[in-house]
This record gives C-alpha cells, sequence and structure tokens, in this order.
C-alpha cells in the first residue's frame, strides 16, 4: 500500500491582535517533506501512527511537509497559500497512492478562507480522485463544516481535553482508513449540529462520562468512530459551534439515529459542562482562604493556545497591589525582558517592565524591581502526550515575592517543568498562576491541591457575548440567548 502523510495546522483566533504569518510556522514548526523529527508533534499523530503500522504491514509511507503555528491571529493569504502549495506539491510529486493521511486543527482561517481545512481537503480531493482513501485527524476545537466531510473519507478529532490522545486517535484513524482501502469497511458519516458553544473538559464530569460513552460505543454494532466537536469560539466563522460525527459501517441510517442520540445527550449536559469563572480578586481570595497549597489558577483569557499573546498583566498587578508572595506566574511572553535578564545575568537586581505589549487586551506594562534567579537557553517544555515545546531562551525572575517564568516563544503551561527546570519549587508555592485555559492540567493536576479558572480579561475573553461576531451563526447557546 503506498501512503502518504503531511500535516498543516493551526488555530486561529479571528478576534486576535496578531497575525499568523509564514514565519509562524517556519520558525517553530516547520519541516519539510522527508524531514519530520524523531518525535511526534500535536498534529502529525496520523504520521506517526502511519510509520507504527506501516512498518508492520509493509506499506510505502511517504512523508510530506510537517508545518504547525502557535494559535494567533488570523492566517496571511500568502502564508496560507504557500504553505498549502508546497503540501499538495508534495502529493503529487508521490503519486499513485492509496490513502492520504492529514494531521489538520480543524479551526485555521486565512484571508479570504474561512474554512482552509475544507478548501485543503477539496484539493487533495481533486488531485487524488475519488477512489483514494483520505482521513485527517482533527482538534476537537475544530469548525466541522460541509466541504470537510464530503472531501474526507474519515475524520477523527482527539477526545481529551487536555488533548493527550494524539497517538490513539491517529491509530484509530489509521487502521479504519487502512480497512477502507483493504475493502473491509465503508465509512458512512452524519453530522448533528448542537446549536451551542461549550467548553468540556474531560478531566471532569459530565464530559468524562461522556467521552467513555464514546468510547464504548466503537468498534461494536457497525459503529466505527465517534468524535465531539467541541468548537471554538473565538473563531468567527459560520460553522462555528458543537457538534457530533458519527461514521457507520454503510449504514447511514443508523449514522443519523446515532449521532441525533448523541447530541441531545451533549445538550442536555450542557449546564454541567459550564466552568465557574470568578474574577480576578474573587479568585484570588479563593486561593488564600484554601487551607494549603499549591493552588493552581488559570489565566485562560491569556491563552497563547487560543491566540492570545501571554503578555497581560492583570492578574500579576494585582498579586503585587496585594502584596501576595509564595507564588508563581507563567508564562509571560516577553522576548526583551529575557533578553534584558540574560544581560544582566543570574543574581543581578534592577528594575524591569514585564508584559502589557501586544495590546489593550494585555493590559499596562508593569514596572517591578527584579532578581534574576535563573537563565537556560533554548527551553523544551514537555507538552501534550509528551511532544517537546519550545519556549526559546527563558528566565526566571523574582518579584514582590512572586517567582516569574518569561519566555521568548509564545506558547502556553502544559509541562511543570517549565516552571522547575528553572529551580522553581511548585510544590513549595501557595499560588501558581498559569497561562493556559486547559491544557496545564494534565501535568499540574499532580501537584495542585486546588484549582481555579479565573475570569480576567484577555484575547481568550471567556465572556462569549462581548466578542464582536460578524459571520458566526447566532445565537448559538450560550452566545445571545437570555439567561
Amino acid at each position: 500500500m503506498r501512503v502518504f502523510s503531511a500535516s498543516l495546522a493551526t488555530e486561529t483566533n479571528t478576534f486576535g491582535p496578531m497575525p499568523t504569518g509564514l514565519a509562524s510556522f517556519k520558525d517553530r514548526g516547520y519541516f519539510p517533506a522527508g524531514k519530520h523529527p524523531e518525535a511526534m508533534t500535536l498534529f502529525s499523530g496520523p504520521l506517526w501512527a502511519a510509520r507504527m503500522r506501516g512498518a508492520d504491514k509493509g506499506w510505502t509511507l511517504f512523508e510530506g511537509m510537517v508545518a504547525g503555528a502557535q494559535p494567533s491571529g488570523t492566517t496571511t493569504r500568502h502564508a496560507y497559500e504557500t504553505l498549502r502549495d508546497e503540501l499538495l506539491d508534495d502529493l503529487r510529486a508521490v503519486l499513485p497512492v492509496d490513502m492520504v493521511l492529514l494531521g489538520l486543527h480543524g479551526a485555521m482561517v486565512a484571508d479570504g478562507y474561512d474554512d482552509c481545512e475544507g478548501d485543503l481537503l477539496a484539493r487533495v480531493r481533486q488531485i487524488v480522485g475519488p477512489d483514494v482513501v483520505i482521513g485527517a485527524e482533527l482538534d476537537p476545537h475544530n469548525h466541522l463544516t460541509p466541504e470537510m466531510i464530503s472531501n474526507a473519507n474519515v475524520m477523527i478529532s482527539f477526545k481529551e481535553y487536555p488533548h493527550t490522545d494524539v497517538l490513539e486517535r491517529g491509530l484509530e484513524l489509521v487502521d479504519i482508513c487502512a480497512a477502507t482501502v483493504e475493502g473491509k469497511v465503508r465509512p458512512v458519516p452524519a453530522v448533528v449540529d448542537c446549536d451551542m458553544i461549550v467548553t468540556v473538559h474531560t478531566s471532569r464530569q459530565p464530559a468524562r462520562g461522556f467521552v467513555e460513552r464514546m468510547q464504548s460505543l466503537e468498534g461494536k454494532n457497525g459503529v466505527l468512530s465517534v468524535s465531539l466537536t467541541h468548537g471554538f469560539s473565538w473563531g468567527d466563522v459560520p460553522e462555528m459551534g458543537t457538534k457530533v460525527l458519527v461514521y457507520t459501517d454503510g449504514d447511514k441510517a443508523q449514522a443519523d439515529l446515532l449521532a441525533r442520540q448523541l447530541a441531545d445527550e451533549v445538550i442536555a449536559m450542557r449546564d454541567g459542562l459550564t466552568v465557574n469563572y470568578p474574577g480576578i480578586d474573587a479568585s484570588l481570595d479563593e486561593a488564600l482562604a484554601f487551607d494549603g497549597g499549591p493552588v493552581v489558577i488559570s489565566d485562560g483569557a491569556d491563552n497563547p493556545g487560543g491566540g492570545a499573546a501571554s503578555d497581560s498583566t492583570f492578574i500579576l498587578r494585582r498579586m503585587v497591589e496585594r502584596g501576595i508572595t509564595n507564588a508563581a506566574l507563567g508564562p509571560l511572553w516577553d522576548p526583551i525582558a529575557v533578553r534584558i535578564a540574560f544581560d544582566a545575568g543570574v543574581g543581578a537586581k534592577l528594575p524591569m517592565r514585564l508584559g502589557g505589549k501586544i495590546s489593550p487586551l494585555s493590559g499596562d506594562p508593569l514596572d517591578v524591581e527584579c532578581t534574576v534567579k535563573a537563565l537556560k537557553h533554548d527551553l523544551v517544555m514537555t507538552g501534550l502526550a509528551g511532544t517537546p515545546t519550545l519556549m526559546g531562551d527563558s528566565a526566571l525572575v523574582e518579584a514582590n515575592g512572586i517567582e516569574i517564568v518569561l519566555i521568548t516563544l509564545r506558547n502556553q503551561a502544559m509541562g511543570t517543568d517549565l516552571f522547575t527546570q528553572l529551580g522553581c519549587d511548585l510544590a513549595a508555592k501557595k499560588i501558581i498562576v498559569v497561562k493556559s485555559s486547559q491544557h496545564f492540567y494534565a501535568s499540574y493536576s499532580k501537584v495542585a491541591k486546588h484549582v481555579i479558572y479565573a475570569g480576567a480579561p484577555g484575547a481568550v475573553t471567556l465572556d462569549l457575548n462581548t466578542l464582536p461576531y460578524r459571520k458566526a451563526r447566532l445565537p448559538k447557546w450560550p452566545i445571545g440567548v437570555a439567561a
């Protein structure tokens, strides 16, 4: 079997202040055809799974371009078309193939393209023809569109949030696609829009139970795959929203019935999926009142994994103003401050202006006296599913009893080694503030005695009714719906 695999992925916050240009990919997560590293990346699960399965089955695997960028604002037309066309050229160069496996996000938006994945899949289908099997692995924070469904034979989303199941879902995708090529199954899709948009923390109920419910259905009675599209609230596109996707083996009526049933279950539990987001002071009060620690506070509104800058100062400023000590915060994206810390050296004490640089959504810069505690060139944090995450040159500075991790390459807090590699003893802290919405949970829940999701201002604002939607079809619970 001749198999082609490649990846092009980013998550687009159409309300975000920073465009996603070609350098956003080339400087961070770009590997030309045949140059994928010996470590899986977040969106190369299908390629990695194809390597594993192909080695056992004697497949001829052609590895095309792999490109990923940190979530940010709208992708430039030049960046998208350049990388899209490179991937398509890689595919043309190895024709004919029996199977195409793609690692995509599902919420990539570019200038002139509200549905990058649908556009890419349509072009792949045009190249390979109607008989070649096309499969794609998606992030559940996707915009599931008719163009995507009609041009792929199978699409499977990660089930977990945090996304710890990249390889597992990749292997499922490869197995179903291979069985389709061999004529053993005939995937038939059904999609139901839940007419809502909600955060789905699969680490807690009721979402935990729904993940287990989906898994219990798969591989039985003709059900091939079940995916829940959580949706991405900060992507202003027509198909934004929570949806259920079911594939059955040749039985459209069965797929339609099951997708509708599961969608009704999601709708019924939506109130239980909602998260309480206390304001900054209320979050700090709760953390201080908690008996023991560490208490982890999620600053999800400044999550770079959702397209924020990760340089907001709103929570840090209140901690300083309130005299809160024995705390840690990170990562704060501030390459200029990192450079100053490196120039000053470990042990130096100096005034520094931290954060607040990208937009009004970042707040004002914070002027504080800092001590440089540690420096590390090219810090690599442990990311989701063990994937390496580049943070660049990084510094740990202490200001007013708060240890702050400063980074050069914008990424969210995922592994606790973001702090510990710089000598920060998290277990000894009362409060740990992380720039992350939920991906932090896989690692930080092991040290946290309590977790709080703060409702701070930011580019990934949690008050969805304040976002200036123009294209999304609304109302869509809870947006535009009376309480």
